[in-house]
């Protein structure tokens, strides 16, 4: 009765109202979690320059652990969702857990691949030697806690993913409120400095771990128990198909800041510690775009596997629509107040400020393609189109960031490394429309198709 309760949500109320309901939750998870992430930008800034460095040059790591968590958690999520809306629970189930340790065991590897290699990877990250000390610190506490990172990832997606956003939620939020309390008091309070930053970090998403666990225990969500763990060469097949885009994104992420931190590496400590702050600024007004389209991804997957193609397409445009409007208004007020929200995380260092404000106007002038451009990725994501998703998961911090970082310093210099994500987004929009718009008119024969079949009629060619 439960699972036709929730099944009957999902394919029956109105798609902007569902996808308000279930986007608030996901937004409010992705502003808190993007606000800790800033938060240890700040609170480390207040130690110096070399610091605030390391932070970015260490978060090509979180991508990575990130990645593994969004592999598994998009994989399983989206085909448990796509079978809970074929009312197959039994299946959903099965991959639920099956897909939770796999990404326990990606964490693990990670861990231990890292910490064995831990000052190679930390000078192959883009380290100088200012630098290297502080991520040496920092690097070492992060990888300790990935098993737990990648788990509370793939659970929050499930989760997600199933209707159950507010469950998710409680999970994210509630470790990231911890972490900004822990940060202060670790960093200055017992003077830890950066690792102490690290700990908190860790010691949070323990915690959030553990209430997303417990959260699959609750009324209708599907639980993780042992004696649905099946491994199988087709599950693992699922998992790519629906986490491979999720893989390739937050992956290319990785080499891309790598790449970034190389190559603002050419202009000091400060240049790496500027293109950081506005990252994680940008990160953050993204990070409501992104909630906002995980709350339409159930939707969609929920109403592609019951065939309700129409709903699919009119929850697409809303979102569009509405994250447009947002973005174009987030863009005026942080081109016309870069220098002012730079300064918040660096005020001592005039250098900082000043290549942090020209980085900044740089990607507002496209930040309201944004919207298009997740959106898009992440419907094709949800339907199964793994290559198209896939391929547009690449383009923004890999097919065309890393070619524009590579190659735009060479002629305009540090000016190049300050543009070069915003000529990587125009290319992406460019990319996304006609990839979408192949999507759309595949759908639309589907629709043609099921019309004809129910009125019994031939589809014409």
């Amino acid at each position: 009765m439960e699972s036709q309760s929730k099944f009957s949500k999902m394919t029956e109320t109105p798609v902007e109202k569902l996808v308000g309901q279930l986007a608030v939750p996901t937004i409010m998870s992705m502003l808190v979690t993007s606000f800790y992430n800033m938060a240890d930008t700040y609170f480390v800034g207040k130690i110096n320059t070399s610091a605030t460095a390391a932070v970015g040059v260490v978060f090509s790591v979180m991508a990575i652990i990130q990645a593994t968590g969004f592999f598994f958690g998009h994989g399983s999520g989206n085909y448990m969702s796509r079978k809970m809306g074929a009312k197959r629970i039994q299946e959903a189930e099965e991959m639920a857990t099956t897909g939770f340790v796999f990404s326990l065991t990606g964490g693990l590897l990670i861990a231990v691949a890292g910490l064995l290699f831990l000052e190679p990877l930390a000078r192959i990250l883009g380290s100088t030697e200012t630098i290297l000390p502080y991520t040496k610190d920092y690097l070492m506490v992060i990888l300790l806690g990935a098993p737990f990172m990648t788990g509370s990832l793939t659970l929050n997606n499930q989760l997600r993913l199933q209707g159950s956003a507010a469950f998710a939620m409680v999970g994210i939020v509630s470790g990231a409120v911890l972490n900004i309390v822990l940060d202060p008091i670790l960093i200055f309070g017992f003077q830890m400095g950066i690792r102490g930053a690290a700990v908190a970090t860790v010691f949070s998403q323990i915690v959030g771990f553990v209430l997303l666990f417990l959260g699959t225990q609750r009324k209708d969500n599907i639980p993780i128990v042992p004696r649905n763990f099946k491994p199988s060469l087709f599950l693992f097949g699922q998992i790519v198909n629906g986490g491979l885009p999720s893989l390739c994104r937050q992956g290319i992420a990785s080499v891309a800041t790598i790449c970034l931190n190389l190559a603002a590496g050419v202009y000091g400590d400060a240049a790496i510690a500027a293109i950081s702050i506005v990252n994680r600024i940008m990160q953050f007004i993204v990070s409501i775009v992104t909630g906002f389209g995980q709350g339409f991804q159930p939707v969609c997957a929920f109403n592609y596997g019951a065939q309700l193609i129409d709903r699919v397409q009119r929850a697409f445009w809303f979102c569009v629509k509405v994250t447009t409007i947002f973005l174009l208004a987030a863009a005026v007020l942080s081109f016309l107040n870069a220098g002012t929200l730079v300064a918040i995380f660096q005020k001592n260092d005039p250098l900082v400020i000043e290549i942090g404000s020209r980085a900044m106007r740089f990607q507002c002038m496209v930040l309201p393609l944004i919207g298009f451009i997740t959106l898009c990725n992440m419907m094709m994501q949800a339907i199964g189109k793994v290559k198209e998703a896939s391929l547009l998961a690449l383009s923004r911090q890999g097919l065309f960031f890393i070619p524009a970082i590579l190659i735009l310093p060479l002629f305009l210099e540090l000016t190049g490394v300050e543009m070069a994500q915003a000529v990587s987004d125009l290319a992406s929009f460019v990319l996304a429309y006609p990839l979408l718009k192949r999507s759309m008119q595949k759908m639309n024969q589907l629709k043609q198709k099921e019309k004809s079949e129910a009125e019994g009629q031939p589809l014409k060619a």
